[in-house]
């Protein structure tokens, strides 16, 4: 889980990047870049940290340009530590490509050994997003022939693209001198929305990005989502070319981009992440009408912030009072896409802080987005015993997440998943929690699904351990568990 924008402009481009990746900045904290096509030279700047750390004003003024790109990353692959490794990633033939990348590859062995032997190129880190990019300068460099470029070379090397990498990706890259490319995985795992805002008679402006939210703040128009297995190429005058690039496309979005990655006011696949949410909500309430004594819960409290809407649609449906317990502490991050389990811990008690006056003496029911790991939710019900709750009933919009997510979402080891392998009251013994509530598999899909026949499946690995792309095995598992560390 990333966050990328890529932007064709007939102004400088460089604050237009900024301010999208701050509208991005929920999607990963590990580090950030932007660069910019000046005709055909590119200008970069990245750093660790998150967007408005890592930008000074003299790092503004070198991104000259009216073309760009920009990416906050969350680490999944590589070393979260090793600022090299941060995007956007360059290679300089053909024409020169800088590329960024949200999702995650699987056969990135495979892919190392054929760079290596086959395609002779040097690969000098451990990101499989460097791995991509030289999958498709490798190609693109195939199909130049003269020196005229033509959009169909691009699409044709994209086609390459899709029968060479599995696994998801969501991918934007500048061809220097010529324009933008954007593509998208033939499974659509990953979001990429399209956007576009006239220009009078010089034309139309374009953007590219993760969720449709940095559209709308940035004054773009909405046009559609990139199709799974689409690529877009967009040119310097902002033409906009378009062509479908694999074989049997299929869109199949990540479940858990609703359920706590996205924003809530984005509109991914056609599909309103906040209207998910408040259905997740309705499905929840229901199964904890099923299994909880609903007389002795005296009020309904959400995690906040990505539970609120799943916790306020719990308490109406249950006619149960609804609190926020919870006060946030809106300058520390996300603790779930915090590198490291010592840091996320930590990280809990500096969010968030339980206020003793609405827990004393109560009987609180929890709503949480899911629990991964179990650390961050072990702490609230600490903390909420703490602060002088009676009983504790922590529930879940989400099911148990079982088994490793190997598709841009850092859960790489069964061991780190606190419902791996155990039953739902062990799994409450270990939280600390009187009760634990989750929501049924079936009940999530339903919920996000509903009123819309646009998508009709959804990627819901963690939960179920059925891997889309048919290519994940046992073997990759275990490879990704002995070799990666969350």
């Amino acid at each position: 889980m990333c966050g990328i924008v890529g932007i064709v402009s007939t102004e400088p481009v460089n604050q237009l990047v900024y301010d999208s990746l701050l509208l991005l900045q929920h999607r990963g904290q590990d580090s950030t870049g932007i660069a910019t096509a000046e005709g055909s030279t590119f200008h970069i700047h990245k750093a660790r940290g998150q967007v408005r750390e890592a930008f000074r004003t003299r790092d503004m003024r070198s991104l000259l340009g009216t073309m760009g790109l920009g990416h906050a990353r969350y680490t999944t692959k590589g070393d979260a530590a090793n600022e090299q490794e941060a995007q956007p990633f360059y290679v300089n033939a053909p024409y020169g490509i800088i590329l960024v990348h949200n999702g995650n590859l699987t056969n990135t062995r495979e892919l190392a050994n054929d760079l290596f032997h086959i395609d002779r190129r040097h690969v000098n880190s451990t990101s499989d997003t460097e791995l991509l990019l030289n999958v498709l300068a490798t190609e693109l460099q195939g199909q130049v022939s003269g020196l005229e470029f033509d959009p169909d070379q691009v699409f044709n090397a994209v086609e390459q693209v899709h029968e060479r990498v599995e696994g998801a990706y969501a991918a934007i890259a500048m061809i220097a001198g010529q324009g933008l490319l954007a593509f998208r995985d033939p499974f659509g795992i990953r979001p990429l929305i399209l956007g576009r805002k006239p220009a009078g008679l010089v034309g139309d402006e374009w953007i590219v990005a993760s969720e449709s939210v940095v559209l709308e703040a940035l004054g773009y128009e909405v046009v559609r989502d990139v199709a799974p297995g689409e690529a877009v190429f967009i040119t310097l005058s902002g033409e906009l070319y378009s062509r479908q690039c694999a074989k049997n496309p299929v869109l199949i979005p990540c479940s858990f981009e609703y359920v706590y990655l996205a924003r809530p006011d984005s509109v991914m696949n056609g599909i309103s992440v906040y209207e998910a949410r408040l259905r997740l909500g309705n499905r929840l309430a229901d199964t904890i009408a099923r299994y909880a004594p609903l007389g002795d819960i005296d009020v309904v409290m959400p995690i906040p912030d990505s539970s609120r809407p799943a916790a306020s649609q719990v308490a109406q449906k249950l006619g149960i009072e609804y609190r926020e317990g919870f006060y946030k502490n809106r300058y520390v991050g996300r603790t779930f896409i915090m590198p490291g389990q010592a840091q996320r811990k930590k990280s809990v008690r500096q969010k968030l802080n339980a206020m003793s006056s609405e827990f004393k003496g109560k009987n609180v029911l929890i709503v949480d987005d899911s629990i991964v790991r179990g650390t961050t939710s072990k702490e609230i019900v600490d903390m909420a015993r703490a602060a002088g709750a009676n009983q504790v009933t922590f529930t879940s919009a989400a099911p148990p997440v079982r088994y490793p997510h190997v598709y841009g979402i850092n859960m790489p080891s069964r061991g780190e998943l606190i419902a791996a392998g155990r039953k739902i009251p062990e799994i409450a013994l270990e939280l600390g929690a009187d009760s634990l509530i989750y929501q049924e598999v079936g009940d999530m899909k339903d919920a996000i699904l509903e009123g819309q026949d646009v998508v009709t499946d959804l990627e819901m690995s963690c939960f179920t351990g059925d891997y889309v792309t048919g290519t994940v095995t046992p073997e990759y598992l275990e490879w990704v568990e002995r070799t990666q560390l969350s």
